[in-house]
């Protein structure tokens, strides 16, 4: 993977401009894995460190792979090999993160079976290694699929998913909670219906959770008598219920069949913003809207480009956010060609400018952007070559800090463990004390060496707080026998 690793400094050392339309200073697309490794639904997400983190789906497989501050690792499955993973080109695994709090939640084949379920896999240092997989539903004879996944200001894992009767009846949309960082799942509660009463939804469209402080938003296509407007359940007790929804295109599109292709959002301070796919107008294309939460008020779409001659259909639009910097990355057809195109913005409460970045043009399916230290990173499905590619890009922006390094350096491994811990720092630890989840404190020691090895017996999630010079470091560790 050494070309991977050339390329992506190039990001940092020699930056090519190549279609860009906006301030982002783009470096060279490529290619993050081997055809071999499939491609379908690439998702990304960056961790504390500003580092992408990229899952696809592959036959029966969720394969990950991240930056590692070197080189991008090489790709590995995620799922065990008795559990195949449901996915394709529009619907996959999906993948969350916080700090150094990575989760993947994948759907089990056959879809259409209750015994088939959703599971969610855990990491504590940042994609190094992974948890075995813990089901996240217990829903008896009822049916799940496209599972979605968030994180609260804690770094547990919030699971949305879609939930059927038996033969695929009555779908609505549920969410999962968790609060011991993924170890178990509370009972589903639902999150979507506020259209009407009677009201489905839209059974082929993938949806997305997001959540900050106690509020969380359940953004998912409606069926409303055939009405397939996007819609948002809104929770403000951190997911425990979902009192209030609303309608966040009010584009009244009536179509009757599934699009197979569901919103996607992101919560700054009050504000929802969320990106979709409608065919409201007579042409399918994409839109952004806005809607205070508070009063749960002034959601009005907006295309994200307007319509572009030889245009003939937009769709797949993903957001993401750091800070007040956002972007809406969307594929879309123009003259026969494919193009990945990117709106950005440093500051979202200026609003966006009116100009666009073009991406890339040659074989796009779908499509996925983070941003993270200032740097916006944009990753596809190329059918032609059967991998995933990404293409990275440098902003300025006064509202995301300049990452600061840490002279104390600390590895806590294997996590999670069966019992054995090795702690090893570039500083002498001071001291190292460790608390469970309840807060209570079981472990303290004055320590003065580089390297600790321990054992913690019991199984459960475990804070240490090591000390070196004044200086602290936090890590989290998931012990598993």
């Amino acid at each position: 993977m050494k070309y991977i690793a050339i390329l992506f400094c190039t990001l940092v050392l020699i930056l090519s401009v190549s279609f860009a339309q906006t301030t982002i200073k783009w470096n060279n697309s490529f290619d993050l894995n081997i055809s071999s490794n499939g491609n379908e639904y690439p998702r990304i997400v960056v961790d504390g460190k500003g580092y992408p983190q990229i899952i696809w789906h592959q036959t029966n497989r969720c394969m990950f792979t991240h930056w590692d501050g070197k080189t991008f690792t090489t790709p590995k499955m995620l799922n065990p090999g008795a559990v195949n993973v449901a996915g394709g080109s529009w619907m996959g695994p999906d993948i969350a993160c916080r700090g150094d709090n990575i989760y993947v939640v994948f759907k089990q084949l056959p879809e259409d079976q209750s015994t088939s379920h959703i599971y969610c896999v855990s990491s504590f240092d940042g994609g190094v290694t992974f948890s075995s997989p813990v089901q996240v539903e217990n829903i008896g004879t009822c049916i799940s699929r496209f599972p979605t996944i968030t994180i609260d200001d804690f770094g547990n894992p919030i699971v949305a998913f879609m939930k059927f009767d038996a033969g695929f009846k009555n779908a609505r949309w549920v969410v999962s909670k968790s609060i011991d960082f993924g170890f178990t799942f509370f009972i589903d509660v639902l999150a979507s219906g506020w259209s009407s009463g009677t009201s489905t939804v839209c059974d082929c469209c993938p949806g997305t959770i997001c959540a900050t402080g106690k509020t969380v938003a359940m953004l998912y296509r409606d069926n409303n008598a055939n009405i397939r407007d996007s819609w948002a359940g809104i929770s403000k007790d951190s997911g425990n219920s979902f009192a209030s929804g609303m309608n966040i295109d009010k584009l009244n599109w009536s179509i009757n069949y599934c699009p197979a292709s569901g919103p996607d959002g992101v919560i700054i301070g009050d504000t929802l913003y969320s990106a979709f796919m409608s065919g409201g107008s007579g042409k399918t294309m994409v839109y952004s809207s806005k809607a205070a939460l508070k009063d749960m008020t002034g959601a009005i779409a907006q295309t994200l480009t307007g319509n572009i001659s030889g245009l003939s259909v937009q769709n797949y639009p993903r957001i993401a956010a750091d800070g007040n910097a956002m972007a809406i990355v969307w594929k879309q057809i123009v003259n026969g060609a494919d193009q990945c195109l990117l709106r950005f913005t440093s500051d979202v409460s200026n609003g966006f400018p009116t100009a666009y970045d073009t991406v890339d043009i040659g074989n796009i399916t779908t499509v996925d952007v983070a941003i993270g230290k200032s740097a916006v990173y944009v990753v596809w499905e190329d059918d032609i070559t059967k991998t995933v590619k990404m293409r990275s890009g440098l902003f300025s922006s006064k509202s995301v800090p300049p990452e600061e390094k840490n002279s104390f350096e600390v590895s806590v491994y294997p996590n999670p463990s069966n019992s054995k811990i090795n702690i090893s720092s570039n500083n002498i630890i001071d001291n190292l004390e460790i608390t469970n989840l309840y807060g209570e404190k079981i472990y303290q020691a004055q320590c003065n060496e580089n390297n600790i090895t321990l054992f913690l017996e019991t199984s459960g999630v475990y804070f240490m707080k090591i000390k070196s010079k004044g200086e602290i470091i936090l890590r989290k560790v998931l012990i598993s026998n």
